[in-house]
């Protein structure tokens, strides 16, 4: 392993088990440490305003419309950052990359700093929230990055590792508001602490990661990718699943205090429970798909998904607060199991395809990887916009009746159609369901790409 100037690697082969067990998982665990921890922080700043809108009471003058739009922009500009973020890698270096994103981090909390204040236009806040959104994006650069520094055989423990730590970001974000507002402290205390916690984090980033001279961008596979139906198929069942993550993430918030009557403090000890619970069953959806095939699990997870959406109808009609939280914790959590077996399914899709076209052995296996790792760049941005349509969903709700239950009556009918494209190109299909049904569970473990 040799480095030059600017902390570059010029040889990797984490696939030699020799070089691996000498120099390689060492230089590989460290730059997920700290790839982890600006992931973490990006996450946080992304869903800064589903906390600072707690904040917002009254003197500010904003709307529950307006603040379920705010919410909106921000995961939209999140969802959409994704895109070049994945290729940035490649063009900077991961280290690079890191210091750079972790550093522009900085841009949206002064920003929110700044103008956090009653007496601030609606306007100013919708710019500053739109900053705020390329928190979303650390996501898809720092899984490109990792990727690349880990074997085939512990890429699933490593992406694992690397998206579990970055979706506690949110949770944990709102657990310092739960601390803050129950001290009676204002916003600018919260974003006060995440400012030096973004300069640690770019100081680390250059201080101990590392660039790979072999990390590429294949436009030729980015272009094949968009090309295949089922990037696109894959991309609907991930706004299904990481889509309503992120999205209730952003408005459980606001439904309870507009909808429920909690005060900002009450809202703030149920807010973070879901997304916890959600960010730490990632990995074993991706184990239940290891074992018993990812689209089964992708299926029975939305038919779940979609009841308990049907009790929230309820729960929202009859206003019962202990049954909503109960129901929409579970929501959060299964979510997360989604999040984990739809990412298990793209290898194993991509590998079908190949062996159709007549490959086989490692070739088949590069064939498949090349494109399903361009394909979860695509997959993983479309799926933010998931959280757009939530949040909009409920400002419509709210606008046309007082109350979310319009909302999910629309999300029990999207994860309806989850279930029947889920069924119908995956599991009814033989010759898909060789790739992807429990026969295939060892075949998508061995491709742990997307291990996630």
């Amino acid at each position: 392993m040799k480095a030059r100037g600017g902390r570059w690697i010029e040889h990797w082969d984490p696939e030699n088990e020799t070089f691996w067990k000498e120099t390689g998982r060492r230089t590989a665990r460290r730059n997920l440490l700290f790839s982890v921890l600006s992931e973490h922080i990006g996450f946080s700043v992304w869903t800064l305003w589903s906390v600072l809108v707690l904040f917002m009471g009254p003197e500010y003058g904003l709307t529950p419309a307006d603040k379920f739009l705010l919410t909106s922009v921000v995961t939209l500009v999140g969802a959409v950052v994704r895109v070049p973020y994945t290729f940035a890698v490649a063009v900077f270096g991961g280290r690079n990359w890191t210091i750079v994103s972790a550093s522009l981090l900085l841009v949206p909390t002064v920003a929110a700093f700044v103008v956090m204040e009653p007496g601030t236009s609606f306007s100013t806040f919708l710019l500053v929230g739109l900053l705020a959104g390329i928190g979303g994006g650390n996501f898809a650069s720092s899984m490109t990055n990792i990727n690349a520094f880990f074997p085939l055989r512990e890429k699933g423990w490593a992406l694992g590792l690397n998206a579990g730590g970055g979706n506690v970001g949110v949770p944990v974000i709102q657990l310092v508001a739960l601390a803050i507002i129950g001290a009676s402290g204002g916003p600018r205390v919260l974003l006060g602490i995440y400012i030096p916690l973004i300069l640690v984090a770019a100081v680390l980033a250059a201080r101990f990661m590392d660039n790979l001279t072999t990390v590429k961008n294949d436009t030729g596979a980015a272009k094949d990718a968009a090309k295949d139906a089922h990037t696109w198929i894959m991309s609907v069942l991930y706004v299904g699943t990481f889509g309503s993550f992120i999205g209730y993430s952003f408005a459980f918030g606001q439904v309870l205090t507009t909808q429920f009557g909690r005060t900002p403090l009450q809202a703030a000890y149920l807010t973070f429970i879901g997304p916890l619970l959600g960010s730490l069953v990632r990995p074993l959806g991706g184990r239940l798909a290891d074992r018993y095939g990812g689209s089964r699990i992708t299926l029975w997870n939305f038919v779940a998904m979609a009841a308990a959406t049907a009790v929230l109808v309820v729960a929202s009609m009859e206003r019962s607060l202990a049954l909503f939280v109960t129901v929409f914790v579970a929501l959060f959590v299964l979510s997360g199991l989604g999040n984990g077996s739809t990412f298990k399914m793209i290898p194993g899709i991509f590998h079908s395809k190949a062996l159709a076209r007549g490959l086989t052995g490692e070739e088949a296996v590069r064939h498949g990887r090349r494109l399903s790792g361009a394909s979860m760049g695509l997959i993983g941005a479309v799926g933010g916009l998931g959280g757009v349509g939530i949040n909009l969903a409920f400002r419509q709700s709210f606008l046309s009746s007082g109350s979310g239950t319009g909302a999910f009556v629309a999300f029990l009918a999207f994860y309806a159609v989850c279930i029947v494209v889920t069924w119908a190109v995956y599991l009814r299909r033989p010759a898909v369901r060789g790739a992807t049904g429990a026969s295939a569970a060892k075949t998508e473990a061995q491709l742990s790409y997307a291990e996630v």
